[in-house]
């Protein structure tokens, strides 16, 4: 309407003022319900007929576009939330943490009460809940749904979106009684459920839910799934990322074994060569304990067959436990056993002796292979060093050849050569030698040959071989002491049975020719007495002893049965000898012993006690009693007395 000159202006018409207010709720941001009271209002103002209906077209108008920009507000929150979502996708740490930001925008987005994802477990074939948002009940957390049951069930088997106004009266659904109990006591209704797709693959359900019965918009059903799909990159993609983390575990794994096992090749082969060099220029066994120390980082000790010991780097001496020893011997390998590695020291299945290493409480396999490969250059340090001990013992068992063969033998050198020939080899013949001779079972004599050429050359004595037995001549003036040693050493180290005879000493080049034959009759005696795997000589056979001599033995032979009472007669001037002489020419008569001695029964009882307390309980058994009666007459003859004369 328009006015002229000096009017006043018109007064709006009723639908143009009700069309401005409209305008200014909807810039205000004014709610549906305000916009929609308008026609109420002008109808209270007194407007009517076609301006009312004006109104009302133009608040209809009004409501469109207020729902038309609800519509873009919330097209708007629903893209910034999936903006957000590919932005916690694009920074992915912590997968819990991006499903709990999903569920939580699913459930604000929709406005629903509760938001939940489930996802599938394909060896149980069900699908089990991994996230909650809004929910109370601890059982319906902890639901498992078989693929089928219930609506998130079916989503699951038919990887489509299913929406149920009231699912407690909802019968497209197979209900069970687990399912129902947890959505009861969540207080379900209107439940929506949308499936989690990686390709073809459905992985699990993301649902809205509200406690009230609720009608889900084909919008709100779109909006969840691109919420899903989200959920889905998200799982899948936390699971490239633990395989490729895993994938490269692996790798770096390979890789440091990888090099683990160059730097173990390069060390063994470095080892390897300095042992190698070692051997080559001639070194001894300390430079290779040494070596082998430094390389292990322990101490080292380098053992003989029978237990000596041929080198050592630690401080105090250390011993191989027997046990590890066998069982190293048995198996080839190192063995570690009370702080101590030990490893046989082998040549084939000959044992050359033992290496133990202390200092290390555990070996790597590459140091243990290591220790090992020591063993075996040990066993060729010790084999070339054995080869060399046997070009020297051919030299002296051919120098024993000819001391041992007969002296009116024409192709014998004479004693001024073969002291000098001694001498040259270490052994003094000025001094006493005695002379064994040591068998054993034949398999075993070759190394029985080994171990007394060891011996004689701690000795300074001389090996070889005679008449198929194993002779030995060592410094030595008590020949019995000499063969039980040897007996009982050579039999540990050997394992079996070692018999030894012994006899001298003998003095200068001559006399060996005799010696070694009493010696080779002891052995026999010996044998033929039972009494293999021992060690004696002459005089230790008793009587026999001097029925095989040929020497003049009689007097070691008095001693040793009879020397006890000789000492105490002459100590005391006793007659227990003279006593024991009448006690046994007499029958070993108490009452005519008593007669001969000219005194009372009771005086010669008393001597035979003390003779008893001097020789041992069992002096009168028949075994004994024909040892003392052949000493005592041997004993008349010696002093030229009859012994029982007053």
């Amino acid at each position: 309407m328009t006015t002229g000159p000096g009017t006043e202006a018109p007064v709006p018409a009723p639908a143009e003022a009700a069309a401005h207010r409209l305008l200014e709720l909807l810039a205000a941001g004014a709610p549906a319900a305000e916009l929609a009271a308008q026609p109420a209002r002008s109808r209270a103002e007194g407007v009517a007929g076609t301006d009312l209906a004006r109104i009302g077209e133009i608040t209809e108008t009004a409501l469109s576009v207020r729902r038309a920009l609800d519509q873009h507000r919330r097209r708007e929150a629903e893209l910034v939330a999936l903006f957000d979502t590919a932005g916690d996708l694009a920074g992915l740490r912590d997968l819990d943490a991006v499903l709990r930001a999903i569920v939580r925008r699913a459930r604000t987005l929709l406005g629903a009460d509760v938001a939940y994802l489930t996802l599938n477990d394909a060896a149980a074939h069900d699908t089990f809940m991994r996230v909650t948002d809004g929910s109370v009940s601890a059982a319906f957390q902890q639901l498992r749904l078989a693929l089928g049951e219930g609506l998130g069930g079916l989503v699951a088997q038919t990887a489509r979106p299913y929406a149920s106004t009231d699912y407690r009266t909802d019968l497209r659904f197979r209900h069970t009684g687990t399912i129902d109990d947890g959505v009861a006591e969540e207080g379900l209704r209107g439940i929506l459920g949308v499936p989690l797709r990686v390709g073809e693959d459905i992985i699990g359900v993301l649902f809205a839910a509200d406690r009230t019965p609720r009608e889900f918009t084909p919008d709100a059903i779109a909006l969840l799934g691109s919420l899903a799909d989200h959920a889905a990159v998200a799982i899948d993609s936390a699971r490239l990322l633990e395989e490729t983390r895993s994938a490269l575990a692996r790798l770096e794994a390979a890789n440091a074994t990888v090099r683990a096992h160059s730097e173990a090749l390069h060390r063994a082969s470095d080892a390897h060569d300095r042992l190698t060099r070692l051997v080559l220029r001639g070194a001894g066994i300390d430079d290779m304990a040494a070596e082998i120390a430094a390389l292990l980082g322990g101490e080292i000790a380098v053992h003989d067959t029978d237990g000596s010991e041929l080198a050592r780097t630690c401080a105090a001496p250390v011993t191989p436990v027997a046990a590890s020893l066998a069982a190293s011997q048995t198996d080839g390998r190192a063995i570690h056993a009370d702080d101590v590695w030990t490893c046989a020291v082998l040549a084939g299945t000959e044992p050359l002796g033992s290496i133990v290493l202390t200092g290390r409480t555990g070996l790597s396999e590459a140091d243990r292979r290591l220790f090992e490969r020591a063993a075996l250059v040990t066993a060729m340090l010790l084999l070339m060093r054995r080869s060399v001990a046997e070009a020297e013992d051919r030299v002296r068992g051919e120098l024993l050849d000819d001391l041992l063969a007969d002296p009116a033998a024409s192709a014998r050198p004479d004693g001024g050569s073969l002291a000098l020939r001694a001498r040259r080899l270490g052994v003094d013949l000025a001094r006493p030698h005695a002379v064994v001779v040591l068998d054993c079972a034949p398999p075993l004599r070759s190394r029985l040959m080994n171990e007394a050429a060891r011996a004689a050359r701690r000795v300074e004595g001389l090996a070889g071989t005679r008449h198929g037995h194993v002779v030995l001549l060592a410094p030595c003036d008590r020949p019995g002491v000499l063969a039980r040693g040897l007996a009982a050493d050579l039999a540990r180290v050997l394992g079996t049975p070692v018999t030894v005879g012994a006899a001298g000493p003998g003095h200068g080049p001559d006399p060996y020719a005799a010696v070694h034959a009493e010696a080779l009759r002891c052995l026999r005696a010996l044998h033929a007495l039972g009494r293999t795997g021992e060690g004696a000589d002459i005089a230790d056979l008793g009587f026999i002893g001097v029925l095989l001599g040929d020497r003049a033995d009689v007097g070691p032979y008095v001693e040793r049965v009879l020397g006890p009472v000789l000492v105490y007669d002459a100590e005391r001037g006793t007659e227990l000898m003279r006593t024991l002489h009448a006690y046994y020419d007499h029958g070993a008569s108490l009452s005519r012993a008593k007669d001969a001695l000219h005194v009372h029964v009771n005086t010669v009882v008393q001597r035979l006690d003390r003779v008893a307390r001097l020789l041992g309980p069992g002096w009168n058994t028949p075994a004994r009693a024909l040892e003392t009666h052949l000493a005592l007459r041997l004993h008349r003859l010696t002093e030229g007395t009859d012994g029982a004369g007053p």
